[in-house]
């Protein structure tokens, strides 16, 4: 095993193995991927890896976009089978955010993105086994859906591995080494690596690493619960993956029986080394309760289990990403709140190229780590109005 390298990622989350897939690509082959457990062990493999493209901003769906693309071209790009599955998406809020929903469609749709509007009607045509109650408009994307977020992680990886990169697995990293003003390795519990360039990919460890460096971005990790219901029935209908604001509900298939559900209940502060990983018994019947509103045919589901995983929640909930100010050579991806699955491959390939070519191809400066500084944090003003924002999706 090397000692030193020209980069170095931390983390081997579905965004860090993006990153490293990118760098490949690009051509840095003296690569070394450090992960403290094993690939997609944190957020990822707990993610319900919804693949999806409504945000009420330009700069994450074009993220989405970019990303959504890469996962339809999955094969051609990666190499391995495809884990994304196309399900369709519909994006539900209350009747009195009817008109940011249709303004968020028309932004989408401007930047190219495939989703329409569907009144009632045509929402029940699509899923008849749907209670339409109450609903107004919905935002479908017949094009969106979901993926296998261990699968996914692996096969980047993978392609990564196979053009040079060193993936070392169990290795934590304690500490970020610098010398003045520049980044010149990291410390990790089997000794020193020397590097001019780390990437910071680690979700709710985030604050373990920056904090030393005199960083402090009011991140805090989260836990939040996920639990999958069979329906009673031979097969489950084949209904689109979503989220619905008006009820702080998502969700998604899961197999040809079964429905995944999150809530955005109960979602709390939490130490990403020690937390429960299964769902509260109490998160179950909730989870039920508010899935069969919208599928009456799960009021019945037969509970298959859950489980817990801890995300990293930047005050206004939108990520940061980019060189961290006052290190030369130090890039991270912080603070994705629970929503990067979808985005990775963009993310990845921002971070690769801010690295090699010295900025990346699109313009991210609305996720620049220096937003809360300048106090500008992030405000979407066609955002659904909600007690609390999701973290989880």
């Amino acid at each position: 095993m090397s000692d030193s390298a020209d980069v170095i990622v931390v983390g081997a989350g579905i965004v860090g193995a993006s990153t490293a897939y990118w760098l490949a690509q690009f051509g840095v082959s003296n690569l070394i991927v450090l992960e403290r457990a094993v690939p997609a062990s944190g957020a990822t493999g707990k993610s319900g890896a919804l693949v999806r493209l409504h945000y009420p901003n330009p700069h994450e769906t074009r993220l989405a976009l970019e990303s959504l693309r890469f996962f339809q071209e999955w094969e051609a790009r990666v190499g391995t089978p495809s884990p994304f599955v196309r399900a369709g998406f519909l994006q539900v809020v209350a009747p009195e955010d009817e008109e940011k929903l249709r303004a968020n469609v028309a932004m989408q749709r401007a930047l190219g993105a495939p989703v329409e509007l569907l009144g009632p009607e045509a929402v029940a045509e699509l899923e008849p086994w749907r209670d339409v109650t109450g609903l107004t408009v919905a935002a479908y994307e017949p094009e969106s859906g979901y993926a296998d977020p261990v699968a996914a992680t692996f096969a980047l990886l993978h392609r990564a591995r196979q053009a040079g990169a060193e993936i070392r697995i169990g290795e934590r990293v304690l500490a970020i080494d610098v010398d003045r003003e520049r980044v010149v390795g990291v410390r990790t519990e089997r000794g020193r690596i020397a590097a001019g360039t780390v990437v910071l990919a680690v979700g709710p460890w985030a604050n373990q690493l920056l904090t030393p460096l005199g960083l402090e971005y009011g991140l805090v990790p989260r836990r939040v619960q996920v639990a999958i219901f069979r329906w009673p029935s031979d097969l489950a209908p084949r209904h689109c993956c979503g989220i619905d604001t008006s009820l702080g509900l998502w969700y998604r298939p899961e197999g040809e029986t079964s429905t995944l559900v999150g809530l955005e209940a109960g979602v709390v502060p939490a130490d990403p080394d020690q937390y429960a990983e299964t769902a509260d018994a109490s998160f179950v019947p909730a989870a039920r309760a508010a899935i069969a509103r919208r599928y009456p045919g799960l009021a019945h589901g037969i509970a298959r289990g859950g489980w817990a995983g801890v995300v990293m929640q930047s005050p206004d909930g939108r990520p940061l990403i980019g060189p961290v100010p006052g290190y030369t050579g130090l890039f991270a991806m912080l603070g994705d709140s629970g929503t990067s699955f979808k985005t990775a491959p963009a993310v990845g390939r921002a971070l690769a190229e801010w690295v090699v070519h010295g900025a990346p191809a699109q313009d991210l400066s609305a996720f620049r780590l220096t937003r809360f500084a300048e106090g500008q944090s992030w405000v979407d003003p066609t955002d659904y109005a909600r007690a609390h924002r999701t973290v989880s999706r």
